[in-house]
């Protein structure tokens, strides 16, 4: 049995994430999804919470056809310990998905075997592309699955990072 394992902040979780974890599916018998820097919440750059985001990612994952876990993982600021805070808080997976330089290595250094997925319309699909749409009062719903606009929406998402941004 096959098990992958994909880490991201996911804030917000959007249509290239969706991709990448739907082409997994394909290939891995269950998935393991990794919600880094679980602790951070109501900044800019992060301004969902861990349980935000679960359900974000719980949402959007829903008839993908693979069993998969979602587990909040909390930054411990030190990489050469980072792999193993990762493995004692997820459960056994044989290959690790990413595209992010420092995972790559961190990981490759611990001995495992990592994929670069294809990444989906990286140019438009970026947390920070999408949160800097909400802040303009541009459109991004496109960019992300309907559960997560109706997640963003259900929590004033869009207010909420508007809010956080401004100086008192």
């Amino acid at each position: 049995m096959s098990r992958a394992f994909y880490i991201g902040r996911f804030q917000p979780y959007h249509n290239g994430h969706q991709s990448v974890l739907r082409g997994l599916a394909r290939t891995a018998d269950e998935i393991v999804i990794g919600v880094g820097s679980a602790q951070l919440s109501h900044e800019p750059e992060n301004p969902f919470t861990a349980g935000e985001r679960v359900l974000m990612i719980t949402a959007s994952l829903k008839g993908i056809g693979c069993p998969f876990y979602v587990i909040p993982i909390e930054d411990i600021k030190r990489n050469a310990l980072w792999v193993s805070h990762i493995i004692s808080m997820t459960p056994e997976f044989d290959v690790v998905y990413s595209s992010n330089p420092l995972v790559i290595r961190l990981f490759q250094e611990a001995g495992m075997e990592v994929r670069s997925p294809a990444m989906y319309e990286r140019e438009t699909h970026s947390g920070t592309g999408i949160r800097g749409r909400m802040l303009q009062g541009e459109p991004w719903e496109h960019l992300v699955p309907q559960s997560v606009v109706d997640v963003i929406r259900g929590i004033d998402g869009v207010g909420r990072i508007c809010q956080i941004v401004k100086d008192d």
